[in-house]
């Protein structure tokens, strides 16, 4: 889910005397040049449909574009593009694209994982469509390629999806997907050889794949093949099956099913020491998944540790009959527990490392210690722990950013990969024996971040609760609300935001532009409560805290509405159009990028059945239809309703939140009031965001950031060569 100012035409003398007055007249006066104008390709309306939910009469006239291959739909698309390219066809938009280019080229390298004979990263030269996956004996030996997926397409379009390694390393499961599909084909590759083995698995989208550790097959989960039974049962009755290597694909044996629960889904998982077979069933996208053990020659000999829905828990390690595992049972903010497995109920649980007031983010075991990743007012902190759960020794990080770690059991070492705002990714080895940290990998990228800096502030939301943001901008900047800045935000799927470096926004920030990130309720950032303080019904507290980032903002001097846009990917494109509906005066600008848009009928599209454990059914009960009718994108569009600019991103390849949203809601948009700026942005060569190939990504960033200052009164394309920030002139 991706993260990520009006018109040459309008009077300077306009654009000042605005701060301080709604930005919708700003936003008409730029898009007066426009051509084609909406009235002209105005989307056909079949006022038949109509759906009817306890009682109360739905509209649906655009239900015609839910069919995204029909010649209707798509010359509704390549209109709407037109359109939208004659609005984006200006000289700065080039010249971002060229500095955007410039950002993002330089070498990145993954944090190394480890097998028992190889090391396996990911590298990208800096600006290769795909990252090439390498392997290598040592970590100071030449590497050889692994995976190229350059080579699977001309435009990169074909990534490579997934990898199940072995643990010797000798084979690996690899998947490739097309046009950003969740939908998968895996292989099985020879690694010393470079050889593919016979077996290919088709179809296998949202897969679980455990190998044996004495290679001889493996376990993987898939839904029926399509085909097999009708439409709306393909992502139904999820399966997991044991694939012996040389055996017919066809030839797989059931191991687990849930006929009962056609509705749930199960993963496996293999443990280090080869002794145990885990599953985990969970429903849809709730991750307080129910978990059986087995011996793994003796599936089917089932111990039941958790059942579903009862909390999040999740195994790290595993020491004979006991298993160590990360749970928020009676603990909102997590903590490490031993399960025995003769006596595995959770009262019997016994606590290694505590609650407290600091979140357990993850905890891995690696060298025979349990290094813990914390979250303190969404900042890391890395503690390493004895197995008996004595705190030894903090981790000392770079500074205030995000940090993760990986390393297996019998490691003596592991690797940091840390980042922040202005802190490109850097990857470093710790030794866990001396507890030296040194650099492993450090990016070098043309801009000075000693030119910027980040603040992390608090602010009370509608209903008082406190949330964090963080806000970053060049040092000496005026607070004058003057300044075109960014807010950003997602709050679902108890997804976290944390700081993190992206090239992208640097060439928004050297522009004079403010990036915020909001914490928002409906993440993780404070815990399991603080998401479900932003679910199903609860799911107005998530768009109150985005206004109250916004007025912060606002506030504290940052910027005017005038000069705010918000941008959102996916949930994060819910976010963004229900706010701006909400509160339009508040935002100057928006960017809905792979919106789940219509919260009546997501459910019926593409993965939606898996969101109803996070959005509710408007189809179960009254109250649930009631409370996401309030507050659809779709369904709250009023007529003649003055918006700011907004733009709408969405692709072919999209199966995970079909363009069916997108498509309705820029034609209701448009329909309400033809006024509006409204712009679609359809690409036929890519899907949610996964595997896009980088000079796909550098077009729609080069677009969105295009369409922002624009949008926001900034566009001025400048009159000097193009300098790396901080560069003197």
């Amino acid at each position: 889910m991706s993260r990520n100012l009006a018109n040459l035409l309008v009077p300077t003398a306009l654009l000042v005397s605005s701060l301080n007055n709604s930005p919708v007249a700003l936003a008409q006066a730029a898009t007066r040049d426009v051509t084609p104008p909406v009235a002209t390709m105005m989307a056909p309306r079949d006022e038949s449909i109509i759906d009817y939910y306890f009682g109360t009469a739905v509209a649906d006239p655009y239900r015609w574009l839910e069919q995204s291959d029909a010649p209707a739909t798509r010359s509704f698309i390549e209109a709407q593009n037109v359109r939208t390219q004659a609005y984006l066809g200006t000289p700065l938009r080039d010249e971002l694209r060229t500095r955007l280019e410039q950002l993002i080229n330089y070498p990145r390298t993954s944090t190394p994982g480890r097998t028992d004979n190889y090391f396996v990263f990911r590298r990208n030269t800096g600006l290769q469509k795909q990252s090439v996956t390498f392997m290598a004996r040592t970590l100071d030996a030449e590497p050889t390629v692994l995976f190229d997926p350059n080579t699977f397409s001309e435009d990169g379009t074909i990534a490579l999806s997934s990898t199940a390694f072995t643990r010797d390393g000798s084979l690996v499961a690899w998947g490739k997907s097309v046009g950003g599909s969740d939908d998968q084909t895996i292989r099985i590759r020879n690694v010393s050889t470079g050889a593919e083995l016979p077996e290919v698995f088709e179809n296998m989208r949202f897969a679980g794949l455990a190998w044996k550790n004495d290679n001889s097959g493996f376990f993987f989960s898939r839904f029926p093949k399509p085909g097999s039974v009708a439409p709306d049962q393909e992502r139904l009755n999820h399966k997991l099956y044991f694939h012996k290597v040389g055996d017919d694909v066809a030839k797989a044996a059931l191991i687990y099913q849930r006929p009962d629960s056609p509705e749930m889904s199960v993963y496996p998982d293999v443990s280090f020491d080869g002794k145990w077979l885990a599953i985990y069933e969970s429903i849809g996208t709730d991750d307080r998944a129910g978990i059986l053990v087995a011996p793994v020659d003796q599936p089917g000999e089932w111990k039941r540790v958790l059942e579903v829905s009862k909390s999040r828990t999740s195994i790290v390690d595993t020491e004979g009959d006991t298993l160590f595992a990360l749970t928020d049972d009676n603990a909102p903010r997590k903590r490490l527990v031993a399960i025995d497995l003769n006596d595995p109920a959770a009262e019997k649980w016994k606590t290694i490392i505590p609650h407290s007031g600091d979140v357990i983010e993850s905890v891995s075991a690696i060298g025979g210690k349990f290094v813990v990743t914390l979250k303190r007012d969404v900042q890391t902190v890395i503690n390493i722990h004895a197995r008996d759960g004595t705190l030894e020794r903090e981790v000392e990080l770079p500074t205030v950013g995000n940090a993760s770690v990986s390393g297996r059991p019998d490691d003596s070492e592991m690797f940091v990969s840390f980042t922040s705002y202005t802190y490109p990714t850097t990857v470093f080895r710790y030794d866990l024996k001396t507890n030296e940290m040194k650099v492993w990998f450090a990016p070098k990228v043309e801009f000075d971040p000693t030119a910027y800096e980040t603040k992390q502030v608090f602010y009370g939301s509608k209903d008082g609760t406190r949330v964090p943001m963080f806000v970053t901008y060049k040092k000496g900047m005026k607070l004058d609300r003057n300044n075109p800045t960014l807010l950003y935000g997602y709050g679902g799927f108890g997804v976290g935001l944390s700081p993190g470096f992206s090239a992208f926004n640097v060439a928004w920030l050297e522009r004079g532009g403010v990036f915020a990130e909001a914490c928002l309720r409906g993440g993780d950032e404070y815990g399991s409560g603080w998401h479900d303080a932003g679910k199903l019904d609860k799911k107005q507290n998530v768009f109150d805290d985005f206004h109250a980032a916004a007025e912060h903002l606002i506030r504290d001097g940052y910027t005017s509405s005038g000069k705010l846009v918000i941008n959102g990917g996916s949930n994060g494109g819910l976010l963004v159009a229900a706010c701006v509906l909400q509160r339009p005066e508040l935002y100057g600008a928006v960017v809905a990028e792979v919106g789940v848009l219509d919260m009546l009928r997501f459910h019926r599209f593409g993965t939606g059945r898996f969101w109803t454990v996070e959005y509710g059914n408007a189809e179960a009960s009254r109250p649930m239809f009631e409370t996401l009718f309030a507050y659809s994108p779709l369904h709250n569009v009023k007529p003649k309703q003055p918006l700011p600019p907004i733009l709408v991103t969405t692709g072919d390849g999209d199966d995970r939140v079909v363009p069916a949203h997108s498509l309705k809601f820029v034609a209701e948009l448009n329909f309400k009031n033809d006024k509006n700026p409204v712009f679609l942005r359809y690409d036929v060569g890519s899907g949610h965001g996964g595997g896009k190939p980088l000079s796909k990504a550098i077009d729609e960033q080069a677009d969105v950031f295009a369409f922002m200052f624009k949008s926001l009164g900034a566009d001025q394309a400048s009159t000097r060569p193009t300098q790396p920030a901080g560069a003197k002139e």
